[in-house]
């Protein structure tokens, strides 16, 4: 099924790359580019995302390929408009040492198991826990927002190796990870993925 695009989100994108050329990305380092920045009418984004060309077209095709979602909090879900995701934050606990939102992690890991696509958006604790699994991730969307431990978490996310799209400063939150995914439910899928 084809996605309707409305007007007003048609001239929101003319507008933004009326503003910044965005032509010299890759095209599915572009649709995350300029998701992210639509979400946000924010244009820092071009510079401060990081993100492979190569780990997005792995994931794209693993996510039409029906992966499972992992996200952390219900805002993330909410915001992924096409697509089923798994949320544990309401049956997780707190505990000394481990947050709900890391303890989430663990039990959405031991849902889908590996080879899922994780998108983090709120608590820089749980991308954190991420990174001490052996989750395997198709994608990790890391853009937890927050003076605390949200630029240092996406660092480490970097550092880890993983399939990821991240971003350097501290900004991030729910609405610009789901746009992150949004970009690659978005992006049709050619004939050599298949």
């Amino acid at each position: 099924m084809n996605r309707v695009v409305h007007p007003i989100e048609q001239e929101s994108f003319r507008r933004l790359r009326a503003r910044l050329d965005t032509s010299h990305f890759p095209p599915l380092t572009r649709a995350v580019v300029e998701r992210v920045i639509h979400s946000a009418a924010d244009l820092e984004y071009a510079g401060d995302l990081v993100m492979d060309e190569g780990d997005l077209a792995t994931a794209h095709a693993a996510l039409h390929a029906g992966a499972p979602v992992v996200v952390d909090v219900e805002m993330v879900a909410a915001g992924i408009t096409r697509r089923e995701t798994v949320c544990r934050l309401k049956e997780a606990e707190s505990s000394p040492g481990l947050t709900r939102s890391a303890h989430a992690v663990r039990l959405a890991y031991e849902q889908v198991g590996p080879g899922a696509l994780w998108v983090i958006g709120c608590a820089p604790t749980a991308l954190e826990e991420l990174l001490t699994l052996d989750a395997s991730p198709a994608l990790v969307i890391g853009l937890p927002v927050g003076f605390v431990g949200a630029a240092e978490s996406k660092a480490a996310l970097r550092q880890s190796g993983l399939p990821a799209v991240s971003n350097v400063s501290e900004k991030g939150g729910s609405a610009v990870a789901a746009a992150a995914l949004n970009a690659l439910l978005y992006h049709p899928v050619s004939k050599e993925n298949l």
